[in-house]
Parts: structure tokens; sequence; C-alpha cells
């Protein structure tokens, strides 16, 4: 137990010194606790989340009563699927939302026309927060070289620290 705990607190220690940050996706529920049903406004519950690349819409409805259409501004405007770009019918659906973009989803059954349509506006991922190191105007001055992690840089740093702890592990 006492060498898992060590090899734990080891690849804790390695992790936060490389500097990578553990980016998680926010699943949406659209409704919440009321689901993908008509009569709810969607555009309430929309406006009050911000939606990032790689975030989740999900939607939770009574399964072949309900579907999802992604659809264009016209065919939300309009209820219409004509041109869907996606469809969804399994009742508990996850959605990658991977640009930054309008969507817009519609329930295809006739709900649209009850409220069951939702738009949600994707936004960039924003960038990380600036360095924490607080420095005089006399310590900028002076030659100093700090490490920087480029993006493709993180997924190698990710692929040796998994190598180095898949070594030390097994």
């Amino acid at each position: 137990m006492l060498n898992f705990a060590l090899k734990l607190l080891f690849l804790i220690c390695i992790i936060n010194t490389t500097g990578i940050n553990l980016v998680s996706a926010t699943d949406h529920i659209v409704g919440a606790n009321k689901g993908w049903n008509p009569g709810i406004n969607y555009t309430i519950w929309a406006n009050n989340h911000t939606f990032y690349v790689g975030d989740l819409i999900s939607f939770r409805y009574t399964k072949n009563q309900y579907n999802v259409f992604e659809v264009n501004q016209t065919g939300y405007d309009n209820c219409t699927i004509e041109g869907a770009t996606g469809n969804w019918s399994k009742g508990k659906d996850f959605i990658l939302l991977d640009k930054a973009q309008r969507y817009y989803f519609i329930c295809g059954t006739g709900g649209c026309y009850q409220g069951m349509k939702v738009t949600v506006l994707v936004h960039p991922l924003p960038s990380p927060p600036p360095s924490k190191n607080h420095t005089s105007s006399d310590e900028k001055s002076a030659a100093t070289i700090t490490p920087q992690i480029v993006p493709w840089s993180s997924s190698l740093m990710v692929v040796v620290l998994a190598s180095l702890v898949h070594q030390i592990w097994f």
C-alpha cells in the first residue's frame, strides 16, 4: 500500500511540475432537470450557459416520442428539418460542440412548434491565464530564461509521462 501511495504522489508531482493544464469539457443538459420537452423556454436556459469548443450539449427525452435535429437558422426559424446536418433519437443524446459557431437544434416530430428548439453560441476556448510570476521591474531587466510549453510539446509531454509512469508502475 505504501508503494502505491509513493507512486501516486510521484505521479501527482510530475503532473504539477510540467505545467500541463488538464481541461475538461462541460456537459450542458438541455432543460436541466426538465429535459427536452414541450412548453419550456430554451432561450432562457441557453442564455444562462456559456458554451466553449469541446463542450457537449445533451438532450434527455422520451425515446420514440421526440428527437433532435441540427439545422440551419432557416430550419430553426421555420421548424423544418430540410437540409438538417445531424439527427439523434436515442433519448439520451450527447452532441460534441466542436466548432466556434452558432448551433441550431429542433425537435423534428412537431415539438418545435411547441417550443422544442434551442440555439447556442459556442465560443473558442479561452486563453490560459497569465503567468503568476510577480516580478519587479529590476528583476524583469535581468536576463532570465522562462521555460514555455508550446501546444505540441504538451502532447509530447503527456506521452513521455505516460511512458515513464508505465515503466515505474509495471
